[in-house]
């Protein structure tokens, strides 16, 4: 799996909800903070992104509003009026029908597992606007249009189509801001060739005995050159993200099933499970057994 859909499945849990949302002036509703992440789609008319620090953003058709963190925040067709408190993304919906509407919306939350995010996600800003620009972005806004039309006029395998179409939306949002941003942290590691690929063989294979060689092999690079540039991009040196991401996937394993600790411990690259165990409580403070009674 490549390493962007490797990071999102190991934070997601639960199904994704949308709702489309139909609004008439005067509008807006304050968003709580919450543990997930969700997004905001303009699709007709316009409005305003409220964050919790800094200037009202407008929003116009076609622009995009994610909330990678769960971070508090308004929307509304007036930025200087007060904003009703609303808890959920999906309680953001209205009778309103779309022809006296001000404002039609597309809105998604996710909930994500915290205690296994990831620095790709976590450098991501509180709040990323995405405005709409002719001839760009094509997948992301066919993602958009297909599942506008799906939540529009449901039919028989919506209940299986949406929650696909919301993982899709969801990458393609994340590839859209990465691909637009300097080549420095996640996002040159994600563009460089050598370390994604580098990146790419540990997240196949997190059992292997890797070695800062075989990994600069992978990469094309010297040993030296290969470990500098992959601690300057990841934030951490290759061996070191390599241990980190076997705990990662060995947390969620733990939480999502019940495979014995010995066969998690073997499937990412621990030759015992007291060696495992040991590794596990470093990372998390606590033993692998009581994370997942925890769980």
């Amino acid at each position: 799996m490549d390493v962007l859909s490797d990071v999102i499945a190991s934070v997601r849990t639960g199904r994704p909800h949308s709702s489309r949302t139909t609004e008439r002036a005067p509008w807006g509703s304050w968003l709580h903070a919450s543990s997930g992440a969700g997004f905001h789609v303009m699709l007709a008319g316009s409005g305003w992104l409220v964050p919790q620090e800094g200037a009202p953003v407008p929003l116009g058709v076609g622009d995009v509003v994610f909330a990678a963190r769960g971070t508090a925040h308004g929307l509304t067709d007036d930025p200087s009026r007060p904003l009703e408190s609303i808890v959920e993304l999906d309680t953001l919906e209205s009778s309103v029908e779309d022809a006296q509407a001000s404002a039609v919306m597309l809105c998604g939350a996710y909930t994500m597992d915290r205690g296994r995010s990831h620095p790709l996600l976590d450098e991501l800003p509180e709040i990323i606007h995405l405005p709409a620009r002719l001839g760009r972005r094509a997948p992301l806004r066919a993602a958009i249009d297909l599942l506008a039309a799906e939540m529009e006029r449901p039919g028989p395998g919506t209940d299986a189509v949406v929650p696909a179409l919301l993982d899709t939306l969801l990458l393609f949002i994340l590839r859209a801001w990465y691909e637009e941003r300097p080549e420095t942290g996640w996002a040159g590691a994600l563009g460089d060739p050598g370390i994604s690929a580098a990146l790419r063989a540990v997240h196949d294979d997190p059992a292997r005995p890797w070695t800062v060689e075989e990994l600069g092999t992978v990469a094309g690079l010297s040993r030296a050159a290969f470990a500098r540039r992959f601690t300057g991009l990841v934030g951490r040196p290759p061996l070191g993200y390599l241990t980190w991401w076997r705990l990662t996937t060995a947390a969620g394993l733990l939480a999502g099933g019940d495979a014995p600790l010995a066969a998690i411990a073997q499937r990412v690259g621990y030759g015992s499970e007291y060696a495992f165990a040991n590794a596990f409580k470093r990372e998390y403070g606590i033993a692998p057994g009581r994370y997942r009674s925890s769980r």
